[in-house]
């Protein structure tokens, strides 16, 4: 548990899926929820929260922002430019901006809020609802290292954090923002293989779902390059190395490559979109 964050005023502006993760997180990690509020449109979402965390809500955005240290930007990327003319004024000069909105970049912070006020940008996955997430950082000129290290410290309970610039977001988003789907495509179609060879759908998921878990984690702490791994799974002429042969002939690796390059092709349109 990080100490680092305790005693940290922080606002979240909107508590949408990804900023109630971290949320959520932040408070594993050691922030006091008396030290936390949330804003919110709907009184009931508030009682929710207020409810599920014991933090303190309100539907007033500048109110929430006075004496915060971090004020995290939640809410849909199209609201984001409205919500910070709002509050900009009612922030404290050393107030770390934290926006965890999809495709909007820098520039666009710097344009409505103060001169010199601290940004970081950020990216989480849907994992870090479970606490295995990881998150691109990207930070502003603005920010220094104690308001970056700070930023990662109330992400921490979400999972890993990653430091990039901001030319590799969409890279990161097409592999790490979208690849939780894609793994849960590829768990569903072996889940899906496994009834069709005999298992019950319980037991074929129950098998799948382990089995990417498992090769994860092995990935994870042995450290190894996952070409050596799979090659140590591979005896010759043996199973495996049949299955893969089809994977290659089906056109899976190539198709990975086309598929991140969609989702980083469509990040930047949409970027574009949002000005």
């Amino acid at each position: 548990m990080s100490t680092q964050i305790a005693g940290t005023r922080v606002a979240f502006l909107g508590t949408g899926t990804m900023s109630e993760a971290v949320l959520s997180g932040a408070l594993s990690s050691g922030l006091a929820p008396s030290d936390v509020v949330a804003t919110v449109r709907r009184p009931a979402r508030g009682e929710e929260l207020a409810e599920r965390y014991g933090v303190g809500t309100t539907t007033d955005n500048a109110a929430a922002v006075r004496d915060a240290r971090i004020v995290v930007v939640g809410v849909k990327p199209k609201d984001v430019a409205a919500m910070l003319d709002a509050v900009s004024d009612a922030l404290a000069p050393d107030a770390v901006v934290v926006s965890v909105a999809v495709g909007l970049p820098l520039s666009l912070y710097a344009r409505h809020l103060p001169a010199g006020q601290p940004v970081v940008r950020t990216m989480p996955n849907t994992p870090a609802q479970v606490g295995a997430g990881v998150t691109a950082v990207v930070p502003g000129e603005t920010a220094g290292e104690d308001d970056v290290a700070l930023v990662e410290a109330l992400l921490a309970g979400t999972g890993r954090t990653l430091r990039i610039t901001e030319k590799e977001i969409d890279a990161f988003g097409a592999l790490a923002g979208s690849g939780p789907a894609y793994v849960f495509y590829v768990v569903d179609a072996m889940a899906e293989a496994g009834v069709l060879l005999g298992l019950t759908r319980d037991v074929a998921r129950s098998l799948a779902v382990q089995t990417v878990l498992g090769a994860g984690r092995l990935l994870d702490e042995t450290g190894e390059h996952p070409a050596i791994l799979r090659e140590k799974v591979s005896s010759p002429g043996g199973t495996t190395i049949q299955a893969l042969k089809r994977l290659d002939d089906g056109g899976v690796r190539a198709a990975f490559l086309t598929a991140l390059e969609a989702a980083r092709d469509r990040s930047r349109e949409l970027a574009d979109e949002l000005g």
